[in-house]
């Protein structure tokens, strides 16, 4: 079923005015009153100021959970929380073409794009409503001497702590928020400094749909002066975080004081691998949105392309046509395919990593260049790039780029190109293309990965967990699991003779 929103008129018009941050209900500055400024990476225009929260305002949004979690808000039933989360869902499709222009105008997300995640994203809301009611322990017999009755109950954790990335923050955000009402928990977000707007809009939209003060919570601010006190908190009983390998590190190391739980999704560098009987019209434009979409901003990009060395030669250059075709620029524009890159300083991040293929022998066959015609002028554009030529060693096909590159490497045999998909510290997404069930079934119990994608890629759907293994983190975002995470267990006896 495709959703067709009704349009709403717009709350804000991202005309460089100033936003708050939403704690314990109510929209408030920065205890130090600093700001900064949000800007539009098509355009460097400045779309807004929003407080640059500090240790402070963490304390106070820390607080406000805790009371909301140990009052009222305790005592919400399942099918209340259900119904709460279900109103939410209807207020997001209600404003969801609003939502959209806030992340395109942010982050620079083309807005066709946005609006294909609309299943998505209320699906995710309403499949975590459906689990508000789902959550129950077990009765289990046990071998201890005398009556006694043993059962399990699950409980929400507690107060939860989630940092959000720049590059999704819509989607990342209901991640996050969706299993802590489901399961009762109350949460403090910290979004990007890069992307803050969007959150802060959900924030307007959870208390319009009636969730309780204290209990949805929307920090701004910075990693360290926002997001390390958050992580350190005493009073935080679990974080949940999205973001880089490097940062995930630092967060496990921080959490350690009261030994808060946590989840991390972490970075990657995913393998696609398409083999000699691959339907080349179906994978060339796969493989090539596997990295291209959302200009290469996304953890889960297939930038190591494996081709069977018998079509290899044919893929890369129907790749290369394809990269060429793809229409860049402002993602307002309805027909735009490639957005900018969020900041200079991503876009300087992106270009080292051009010159270092280059500078390593690998072959520049398509794109790669600034654009600076016209409007581009002003944003952080570059042109989806393709490299030939690659091998394992190179830094291209090493190390997580977050741009719009793709590094093509030709193998031989089956259990040769296992040996180097697997030969990478992440492991959180893979795909395989083959016309061949038996292969298809292998790769994919073969390929170490949280996720993989058989003749599709970035298939994710509300009930599946979503996650990495070795350096892309653990926990699961999505399904059964997820809501597991946000909930303990307890172990209860009664002897009743």
């Amino acid at each position: 079923m495709t959703v067709v929103p009704t349009p709403v008129p717009m709350r804000h018009q991202l005309d460089g005015r100033h936003r708050q941050m939403f704690i314990g209900g109510s929209w408030v500055d920065a205890a130090s009153g600093e700001r900064f400024e949000t800007r539009n990476p098509a355009t460097g225009e400045v779309i807004a100021t929003v407080p640059r929260g500090g240790k402070q305002d963490i304390e106070r949004a820390v607080a406000a959970a805790r009371t909301a979690f140990d009052g009222p808000w305790s005592r919400f039933k399942p099918h209340e929380r259900q119904k709460l989360l279900l109103r939410i869902a209807d207020l997001f499709e209600r404003h969801w073409d609003e939502i959209c222009v806030s992340d395109t105008t942010d982050m620079g997300l083309p807005i066709a794009r946005a609006r294909a995640n609309a299943n998505r994203v209320l699906g995710m809301l309403r499949f975590y409503a459906g689990m508000a009611t789902a959550i129950h322990g077990q009765t289990i017999e046990n071998s201890l001497p005398g009556d006694i009755v043993s059962y399990t109950t699950k409980e929400p954790v507690g107060v939860v702590g989630a940092i959000i990335p720049w590059n999704a923050p819509t989607a990342a955000s209901v991640w996050k928020i969706g299993p802590a009402l489901a399961t009762g928990c109350t949460i403090v977000l910290k979004p990007s400094e890069e992307a803050p707007l969007t959150p802060l809009l959900i924030a307007e939209l959870m208390a319009e749909a009636g969730v309780p003060d204290g209990v949805v919570n929307i920090v701004t601010g910075t990693g360290q002066q926002a997001g390390a006190p958050l992580v350190e908190h005493m009073d935080v009983d679990k974080i949940v975080f999205t973001g880089s390998t490097a940062t995930g590190q630092s967060i496990l190391r921080a959490s350690a004081g009261n030994l808060k739980r946590v989840s991390l999704e972490l970075g990657g560098k995913s393998p696609v691998i398409v083999c000699a009987d691959a339907d080349l019209e179906r994978a060339v434009p796969v493989a090539a949105m596997s990295v291209f979409a959302n200009s290469g901003q996304i953890c889960i990009a297939g930038s190591r392309l494996f081709v069977a060395r018998p079509i290899h030669d044919d893929f890369v250059e129907r790749l290369a046509a394809y990269a060429k075709d793809l229409r860049i620029g402002d993602g307002i524009d309805p027909t735009t395919e490639i957005g900018p890159l969020i900041s200079a300083r991503q876009f300087e991040r992106v270009q080292g990593y051009l010159r270092s293929g280059a500078e390593e022998g690998a072959q520049l066959v398509a794109g790669g260049e600034r654009l600076t015609q016209g409007a581009l002028a002003k944003g952080h554009f570059v042109a989806p790039a393709v490299f030939a030529g690659v091998s394992d060693t190179m830094t291209i096909a090493r190390e997580e780029i977050f741009g719009p590159v793709i590094s093509a490497l030709p193998f031989d045999t089956l259990d040769e190109v296992m040996t180097r998909a697997n030969d990478t510290p992440y492991g959180l997404a893979a795909g395989v293309f083959t016309r061949d069930l038996s292969t298809a079934h292998q790769l994919s119990r073969r390929l170490r990965a949280g996720s993989v994608w058989v003749n599709t890629y970035h298939a994710i759907d509300p009930a599946m967990p979503f996650g990495g293994y070795k350096m892309s983190g653990y926990g699961r975002e999505g399904g059964i699991e997820h809501v597991d995470e946000y909930l303990n267990t307890k172990g209860v006896f009664i002897r009743i003779d």
